[in-house]
């Protein structure tokens, strides 16, 4: 097959530079949203914009409680409810302004902290939202920002991306280390009450983030060791959080993953999945994480030639047994990416959604516009081949 040295060119550059910036102070677990409390009350601070989401509402209600009680004037907004376009930034940006607001903090899902996030960057930059769209075109953050995730899937609290629908429709990026939040927290407690759907579909988005992360043209080994160990993680504990949404120790050990999975995103980021999957979100409003799953096998069946090795460490991880080859093995690894797609009760098909056969065409073009992410592909996608995929999602036979 004409693409099979694609990994070995990568190999050859793995110990290239590679930048990891994280938060400046990361709490991960039990009591770690009372411990943003505390820190906050110490900053001195005294009007804070919260971004977050009514159903955790009643959870953080005592501690937004401490803060009024130390002096602190705050202004919630939880108007997010889906991925956010960005005139639903313009808004929220104007009402923070207004308040004049000295800090902001996201809790909630991967939309809400996208907002919290440029929010924090945009209420005292000179530059214009349209100049900040892109990769490294942000150029400042003068705001005290902390993020707090209900969900584990984005990874977005320790990640430098924010990610919006333009007037176009299309999904675009706002990449900036200055995105990365002065603090994170992760109390896996806030996440109990997620439903079982939603649990599913943002922890098949988390384990990507780690796998294409892996099996990436830019990937590196100080990455690779957070990204296999994401992969494992998420894939030994999501049925037990689909299961049993209160059962706190897996809902620890997935949003564990989800932040290996957001660690990934700065240094190397993620390839044809996410590319392939936004069309699907944006022009038939698919949530992203169960666009993801409805992908991944099918991307990972296209680009395993490229990198066999790889593919069968990430099937190891998965929890596969050591085939007769790397291919045996990667094989295997594909298969329990189904099972769990299945076990966790997610569709397994495009044709379950009623998505139509015959816009994929359109849906390909579309993806491959994405070349921010297709680059770092290990395999060249042509548009026939995201025709192909498209396909193969639908479970039909490629012409």
């Amino acid at each position: 097959m004409e693409n099979v040295n694609v990994y070995i060119k990568m190999k050859n550059l793995s110990m290239q530079s590679v930048t990891i910036i994280n938060p400046n102070k990361l709490v991960f677990g039990e009591n770690s949203f009372a411990q943003f409390i505390t820190d906050y009350t110490a900053l001195g601070l005294q009007r804070l914009y919260l971004v977050t989401i009514p159903p955790v509402a009643a959870q953080i209600a005592d501690g937004l409680h401490t803060l009024q009680q130390q002096g602190v004037t705050i202004q919630v907004n939880d108007g997010i409810a889906g991925e956010p376009s960005f005139n639903d930034f313009e808004k929220l940006l104007a009402d923070a302004r207004s308040f004049g607001a000295d800090s902001v903090v996201g809790i909630g899902g991967g939309s809400v902290l996208d907002v919290a996030k440029l929010i924090a960057a945009q209420i005292r930059n000179t530059q214009t939202t349209a100049e900040v769209i892109g990769i490294r075109n942000l150029k400042e953050r003068k705001t005290y920002l902390a993020c707090i995730p209900t969900t584990s899937g984005t990874g977005s609290e320790v990640s430098p991306n924010a990610l919006f629908i333009d007037d176009s429709g299309a999904k675009v990026g706002v990449i900036s280390p200055f995105l990365v939040p002065d603090a994170a927290y992760i109390d896996p407690a806030l996440t109990l009450s997620v439903p079982a759907s939603i649990t599913a579909s943002t922890g098949i988005d988390a384990l990507t983030h780690c796998l294409e992360a892996y099996t990436n043209n830019f990937a590196h080994p100080v990455i690779d060791l957070i990204a296999l160990e994401g992969v494992r993680l998420i894939a030994h504990y999501l049925k037990r959080a689909c299961d049993n949404g209160q059962d706190l120790e897996a809902r620890a050990q997935v949003a564990l993953g989800s932040m290996y999975g957001g660690m990934c995103l700065g240094p190397v980021n993620t390839a044809a999945v996410h590319a392939l999957s936004y069309p699907l979100g944006v022009t038939y409003h698919v949530p992203h994480g169960l666009s993801i799953a409805l992908l991944l096998p099918y991307v990972m069946e296209f680009n395993l030639p490229a990198a066999p090795q790889r593919h069968a460490q990430i099937a190891l991880a998965l929890g596969a047994a050591p085939g007769q080859s790397d291919i045996a093995t990667a094989r295997e690894g594909i298969d329990l990416i189904k099972k769990l797609i299945s076990d966790c009760g997610l569709p397994a098909s495009l044709d379950e959604l009623n998505i139509p056969f015959d816009s994929i065409d359109k849906m390909a073009e579309d993806a491959l516009k994405i070349q921010r992410l297709l680059k770092n592909n290990l395999r060249p996608v042509t548009q026939q081949d995201a025709v192909n995929i498209y396909r193969a999602a639908f479970n039909k036979v490629v012409a």
